[in-house]
C-alpha cells in the first residue's frame, strides 16, 4: 500500500467515526464526551484533508475548484492516482 492508500484509508476512517458521533449525537445531544469527541474528529478530519490535498489533489468533489477551474474532472481521479507520495 502506498502513501497516498494509506492516506485516503485513514482519512475515510475518520469520515466514518465523524459521520458515526454525529448520528449519537442526534439522538444524545447533550452529551459532552461526544460532542468534545466530535471537535477533535472535525479537527482530524480537516488536517488530513488538508494534508491529502496538498499531495494529491482533491479528495471529493466539494473540495473541487479554484479561481481559475473546475479541477474535479481532471485526470487522474482521486481512485485512479497512481503517483508516488508528496
Amino acid at each position: 500500500m502506498n502513501e497516498r492508500e494509506k492516506m485516503i484509508r485513514e482519512f475515510s476512517a475518520v469520515c466514518f467515526a465523524l459521520t458515526d458521533v454525529m448520528m449519537f449525537l442526534d439522538t444524545h445531544p447533550d452529551d459532552v464526551d461526544a460532542l468534545k469527541y466530535k471537535k477533535q474528529l472535525a479537527a482530524k478530519e480537516a488536517a488530513l484533508r488538508e494534508k491529502f490535498e496538498s499531495c494529491f489533489g482533491p479528495i471529493s468533489a466539494a473540495s473541487s475548484g479554484n479561481d481559475r477551474c473546475w479541477e474535479w474532472i481532471s485526470d487522474p481521479w482521486p481512485w485512479d492516482y497512481t503517483g508516488g507520495a508528496c
